[in-house]
């Protein structure tokens, strides 16, 4: 009896399941059907179970091939396609929404939202997790997401199949891609924001030479290595769009990763940080150009014209939107102005507007991320309008979407079909040919062009990041059959790889030239011999809140209001986030000296504008507005580095908690006073700790108005010297009354702390010193009615307090950090916050009533060795008081 399965025809089928670059899955499931196709056909049946004829032979292979091919495709694309008894194709019904609830039955996992809402809370979850474990590596979130996305998928959670077919299913996967693919669409549209074309423009020679060499040398081995893979693990594909492809993925240097990497380097602001993201910048747009042309060259069309057509139809997009969305957008920006919300109609029509184009262009067969990353980029950056785009999109799509883009990817994602040395020799080609292309590429070029060698590689280094838009080009090549399983796999652990390796390396391999201690940095501290020569402060904020107790305290410290009495550099304090806008802030920063601030309902930049414009005029104060920003465990850094570099005497800071209305402190961030504490440690210079309880009132007062009185409370030691200069200093205001508070110990008290000996640290010749700075005060403000000078003799701690609330009704109270004598070390006061000392401390207990602001002051002792290391603070041009 003849059958249809003869060896030779067997053969034939199977080659033709081979081309077809099914999963092994796939493959398995129709050689499952096939087999079973083979045994009916002993009995001479057609697919319908009625009997044929040895004729109708040919027919049936056919018709065997074509359903075979069905198979596939069903199998392959919706991974829903089951058999029935009979033999015949059905597919289980779609999901619904909702469930009734597990009381009537129904299980939650078997139902679109339920499911969809575990996919994303377990996707959060543990990217959130892995990120917090990678954090002391100082390696990038994208690192945890990538690998969050691989440990939910086949490669390992998934090799439980209970786990994969409940918690994600195959009927659920294209509601997980299409949320997946939204948040990504918004996210491509936010990294165009990132890319200002202007800032392109401006790109030196240096910049696209590097650039050019970081995507020529590394493209062209990416083609050399493709043919390696063409012809061992990724057969049966077309060999132009898989060279493209291969050619981009090697070739892309990540732009918003490198840019997190920069800063948390703090490399941002320094020349290897500026020129890396000059030639990132261009790199990305190529990357992008060169993209579209591979996936215009992947299309599946019968015509050798499709390519060309899809080509030209997403040029001319391109051009259409170059003319037609920089005006639209730009008079919506100028209907915005600076400090006013952004009306939510433009919002509206911008995000409409960006889905359009993601239509727009998937239909011409591009993609449709593309739409929306050209409108970004053609969105104008200057003013409120961008930073208020960002504010509304970016959390949700960052947050919440994007890392399901990352599940997306691992889900694809099966390291198990790397088998055999060949597959694991050619992930260590791609691996090596990868980081040999940009770093060696790299690092020609950048000599060539004179930079230092230790730079150069640094450079090298820094322009082998991968990231988001690399997973973009493999999960796009995936889709159009350009790359198989293995090949996919094996790219994924290349990005990982290539961008795990690089803090490291940077890290390792350059040290940026500490800087140089400043010889002319004398005046470390407000205690000094000439009271005439000026006095710089450094003042530190960290949101609007602070700004009005800030200029008031500037305006008592000016003195006798000569022009240059005081100068003051007021620096914002931000933190560095993972979020997009903090990214935009630091070039924004690096333009005009002000951030790029949306966060008090668009109002809290206009509110520091106003209030530095309205000091400049109504005082005689050159005032400098400065910015950091960095991670919160290195802030204290750019904070110190910038007191030395603007050869600050004091450094004033915020305390980290704000006064409730019924009078108790809540904390502000934790963080902050780490940061505080951190700048007591190693500022080299004065500083001080300010207790905000609304000096001087909600806003500024002008001059003509101050009437203030300031209270010094004296003990004694370095810290209240320091407190007392500064009282002095204020007392040169025409609006400022002083008193200075000395306490001094009864006898009985002196002889018990002498019997027990507590306080060793204040010995003769500080006491010396202390009373020859009272008597050198006193002998200055003589003459002077709005300053009053007293001494208190004390027996015990609760005399002292007494003494001390006498004063409650000052404005501001000004102590030292550590005060030293013996009646300090009768007061025995439990100290909570270190940072006030024992006297701070006891000035905003609960037990002291009182409204007055407190200023603890510490002392820089003496000039010691200078904090090195690049800053990342920027400065604006100073705005001086007019003649």
């Amino acid at each position: 009896m003849e059958t249809v399965f003869s060896r030779q025809k067997h053969h034939a089928v199977s080659n033709y399941l081979s081309s077809l670059n099914l999963h092994p899955r796939t493959h398995t499931q129709i050689s499952i059907i096939c087999v079973w196709r083979y045994s009916i056909s002993f009995l001479n049946l057609d697919f319908s179970g009625k009997a044929i004829r040895p004729n109708e032979e040919p027919r049936k292979e056919l018709h065997l091939l074509y359903t075979i091919s069905i198979l596939a495709y069903k199998a392959e694309y919706s991974d829903m396609a089951a058999l029935n008894a009979n033999g015949t194709l059905s597919c289980p019904q779609p999901m619904k929404a909702t469930s009734n609830g597990v009381f009537q039955g129904d299980s939650p996992l078997d139902f679109a939202l339920p499911l969809a809402i575990l996919q994303i809370c377990l996707v959060v979850l543990l990217t959130r997790i892995l990120a917090f474990l990678i954090r002391p590596l100082r390696q990038p979130r994208v690192i945890a997401e990538i690998v969050g996305g691989i440990l939910l998928g086949p490669s390992a959670l998934g090799r439980n199949k209970h786990y994969l077919n409940k918690v994600f299913p195959a009927k659920s996967l294209t509601v997980l891609d299409t949320l997946a693919n939204l948040g990504l669409l918004f996210f491509l549209f936010l990294i165009g924001l990132e890319l200002d074309l202007k800032s392109l423009r401006r790109t030196g020679k240096k910049a696209l030479s590097i650039a050019a060499a970081g995507i020529s040398l590394p493209f062209l081995l990416g083609i050399g290595t493709s043919f390696a893979l063409h012809g061992t693990i990724n057969k049966g594909v077309d060999k132009a769009p898989f060279l493209v492809f291969m050619g981009v993925a090697l070739s892309i240097t990540a732009f918003p990763v490198l840019a997190r990497i920069l800063a948390e380097l703090k490399l941002l602001t320094t020349d290897v940080g500026r020129m890396a993201m000059s030639a990132a910048a261009v790199n990305d747009v190529a990357a992008w150009i060169l993209l579209a042309l591979a996936i215009a060259l992947s299309g599946t069309g019968h015509s050798a014209f499709v390519s060309l057509w899809v080509f030209l139809s997403g040029s001319g997009f391109v051009l259409c939107c170059i003319f037609i969305i920089p005006p639209i957008f730009k008079w919506m920006a100028n209907r915005c102005p600076e400090g006013e919300p952004v009306d939510e109609i433009y919002v509206c029509a911008t995000l409409t507007a960006v889905l359009a184009a993601g239509f727009v262009t998937d239909s011409i067969g591009i993609h449709a991320l593309f739409g929306a990353f050209v409108v970004g980029v053609l969105i104008p950056k200057e003013g409120a309008f961008a930073g208020a785009l960002v504010e509304k999109v970016e959390d949700i799509v960052s947050g919440l979407f994007l890392p399901l883009y990352f599940v997306s990817s691992g889900l694809k994602t099966n390291i198990a079909t790397i088998q055999g040395l060949q597959s694991w020799g050619l992930l260590v080609l791609v691996i090596t040919t990868a980081c040999f292309g940009k770093i060696v590429g790299t690092i020609g070029v950048s000599i060539l062009c004179r930079m230092p060698f230790q730079e150069a590689v640094a450079m090298g280094f820094l322009m082998n990041t991968k990231g988001l838009v690399e997973l973009i080009v493999l999960n796009i090549g995936k889709d159009r059959k350009v790359l198989n399983d293995e090949t996919f796999s094996i790219m994924v652990l290349m990005a990982i790889f290539t961008t795990f390796i690089t803090t490291p390396l940077v890290v390792a391999v350059y040290k940026p030239a500490k800087r140089a201690r400043r010889d002319d940095y004398k005046n470390r501290k407000i205690e000094r011999n000439d009271t005439n020569t000026q006095l710089r402060i450094l003042t530190c904020f960290h949101s609007a809140r602070n700004i009005p107790t800030m200029i008031n305290l500037i305006e008592a410290s000016r003195g006798t209001g000569k022009k240059e009495g005081l100068c003051v550099y007021a620096m914002h304090l931000m933190e560095l986030t993972e979020r997009s806008s903090a990214i935009l802030m630091v070039h924004k920063v690096r333009k005009n000296g002000l951030p790029f601030w949306n966060k008090f309902q668009q109002s809290g930049n206009n509110q520091v504008v106003v209030a530095f414009e309205a000091f400049r005029k109504l005082s005689r104060v050159s005032i400098r507005p400065t910015t950091a920003i960095s991670p919160m465990h290195g802030m204290h850094e750019d904070i110190c580095e910038s007191a030395e570099q603007k050869r600050a005497a004091a450094i004033i800071l915020p305390f980290h908690k704000h006064q409730r209305l019924d009078g108790t402190f809540e904390t502000t961030r934790t963080e902050f006073h780490s940061v505080n504490m951190r700048v007591l440690e190693n500022a080299q210079c004065s500083v001080g700790i300010l207790v905000d309880r609304g000096f001087g009132g909600g806003t500024h007062v002008p001059a003509s108005n101050v009437s203030y009185s300031v209270t010094v409370l004296f003990f004694g030691g370095c810290d209240d010297r320091e407190a007392l200069a500064y009282g002095a200093r204020m007392a040169e205001h025409p609006g400022i009354s002083l008193s200075v508070i000395r306490f001094t110990a009864s006898p009985e008290i002196v002889g018990e702390i002498a019997r027990v000996d507590i306080n060793d640290d204040y010995n003769v010749s500080t006491e010396s010193t202390d009373k020859e700075f009272i008597a050198e005060f006193e002998k200055r403000i003589s003459n002077d009615s709005s300053v009053k000078c007293e001494e208190r003799i004390v027996n015990n701690a609760a005399e002292t307090v007494e003494a001390a609330k006498e004063f409650s009704r000052c404005n501001l109270f000004l102590v030292g950090r550590v005060p030293q004598g013996p009646v300090v070390a009768s007061l025995n006061v439990k100290v909570e916050c270190p940072e006030l000392g024992p006297v701070g401390h006891l000035l905003i207990s609960p037990d002291f009533t009182t409204l007055a602001s407190v200023l603890v002051m510490q002392q820089h002792p003496s000039p010691v060795s200078s904090i090195g290391g690049p800053t990342r603070v920027t400065e604006m041009p100073a705005v001086d008081s007019e003649t």
